[in-house]
């Protein structure tokens, strides 16, 4: 996959390199696959869901002066349901946005590669700027915001998933599939196992065959603590926007794997009560004008701008749950002595903090933010990690004292561990809304506080269970 352009303009004489470059790129792409008979063309929600249609291959290359989609794409529901509060439906009569392929992301689909391909779409205004509530088009402003201070992040996201039995337990819940080709099921602690990676060589070979032709550049799988749960590291990358594009991509890929071979794979954040949680971790470090290492200081420790990024961080890090934890079950993974952060809090080597710095030398001097779930829309996590530097960046914040020993236990100041709180935190975080844009956090909370009502006029089987005959 090429790199995309990293600083995106929309002059005339941008759009028309543009356009020939796409053409290029389509017929580039049907001379390597020329058995492809249709595509995919996916937009990327609120909620890191595709949105799209499928079209023939022969009507691509019509897209490279755009295709329509109506605005209200971005909000939507978890379920797909047009949330009417937020302003982007009837109220402005469903008007379609003009939205145009992201150049280097057409790639074979892992449901069939031979005859399928896709690309990534993006918004625009009626006036042709960035649709602003886009996700991918915030964490490009945050993101242009750094560089024009001359600082340039290198991320690198992490995802873990379980793969699941497509057949329920006897009780209805869902379970850990049998090894392939055998009846074994795994219902023990798995973390580092070899043998269990063996047991799934032929899922995660696929995935990791479908990953290089795509060309995510993805390390391969680790086997998780859980039953099932598996983790894929993405390499790191001077390339934002291109990050999180890899991070989506991969969790369709995995998906699609997942069905081919009779199972599915799941990113909620906390499918089983008695597992792990599934988890979103992203590393970042930041570059000067002159290539080094701004986090590290000459003699490889803390820099005074990673302590003021970590300042930042740390201070909206509340107000930013409701982007790190976007629905009521991705407040299940924060339990205690679960190895994830109940505290906006910091350490060295210290995997019970939210931002740990992690061993390495001064050319790897970064941090490895801890807080998301894997549910969570990749391009909005790293905004709010961007964000929150920035917030650093422009405010003398105090930074609190590192933490040693177990994180879970520490004082410190508490994320808010229920949706509704956390979307309290955010309405009022003036800071966090301004950096993401007035409109975006208005349709954001919207959504979000639809979503928490509807679930919360649910009557669940554990209700009835326990107050039927008791009340």
């Amino acid at each position: 996959m090429t790199n995309l352009v990293e600083v995106e303009d929309f002059t005339r004489h941008s759009e028309e390199k543009r356009t020939s470059a796409f053409q290029n790129e389509v017929k580039a792409y049907l001379e390597r696959h020329p058995e492809t008979q249709y595509v995919d063309i996916l937009l990327n929600d609120l909620n890191g869901v595709f949105r799209g249609k499928r079209i023939p291959f022969a009507s691509l290359a019509k897209t490279e002066k755009g295709c329509y989609f109506p605005a209200s794409v971005f909000a939507m529901d978890i379920l797909g349901n047009t949330v009417e509060e937020a302003g982007l439906g009837q109220a402005l009569g469903e008007p379609d946005n003009l939205c145009l392929p992201v150049s280097g992301t057409l790639i074979p689909s892992a449901s069939d590669p031979r005859h399928l391909a896709q690309v990534l779409l993006t918004m625009r205004n009626q006036d042709g700027t960035p649709f602003d509530v886009e996700p991918r088009n915030v964490l490009n402003n945050l993101w242009q915001q750094l560089r024009n201070r001359g600082l340039f992040p290198v991320v690198a996201v992490e995802l873990e998933f379980y793969l699941v039995d497509k057949k329920r337990d006897a009780e209805g819940y869902i379970q850990p599939p049998c090894a392939p080709g055998s009846d074994e099921r795994n219902m023990q602690s798995q973390v580092y196992s070899l043998d269990n990676l063996d047991h799934f060589a032929e899922v995660l070979g696929d995935i990791d065959a479908l990953a290089r032709l795509q060309g995510i550049p993805a390390e391969g799988a680790l086997a998780e603590a859980s039953p099932g749960q598996f983790e894929i590291n993405l390499h790191h990358t001077r390339n934002v926007l291109s990050a999180c594009d890899h991070a989506i991509l991969l969790k369709r890929l995995v998906r699609q794997v997942a069905e081919n071979h009779a199972m599915n794979a799941t990113f909620m954040a906390k499918p089983y009560e008695e597992y792990a949680g599934s988890g979103m971790h992203v590393h970042i470090s930041m570059l000067d004008a002159a290539d080094h290492n701004a986090f590290a200081s000459d003699d490889g420790g803390d820099s005074p701008l990673l302590k003021r990024a970590l300042a930042g961080m740390i201070d909206l890090m509340p107000a930013s749950m409701a982007l790190l934890a976007p629905n009521v079950n991705a407040y299940r993974r924060f339990l205690p002595d679960a190895f994830v952060p109940l505290q906006a809090s910091w350490g060295h080597n210290n995997r019970t903090v939210a931002l740990r710095i992690p061993c390495g030398d001064a050319d790897n001097h970064r941090v490895e933010y801890r807080v998301a779930g894997a549910d969570a829309n990749p391009y909005l996590v790293v905004a709010t990690i961007l964000a929150g530097i920035l917030h650093g960046i422009d405010n003398p914040l105090p930074l609190p004292h590192p933490v040693k020993g177990n994180g879970h236990q520490a004082a410190g100041n508490p994320l808010p561990t229920r949706q509704s709180d956390a979307l309290y935190e955010f309405e009022q975080s003036y800071p966090l809304q301004k950096l993401f844009g007035e409109r975006f956090s208005f349709v954001w909370h919207s959504c979000k506080h639809h979503e928490l009502m509807h679930f919360e006029r649910l009557i669940t089987a554990t209700e009835i269970d326990w107050m039927l005959k008791n009340a």
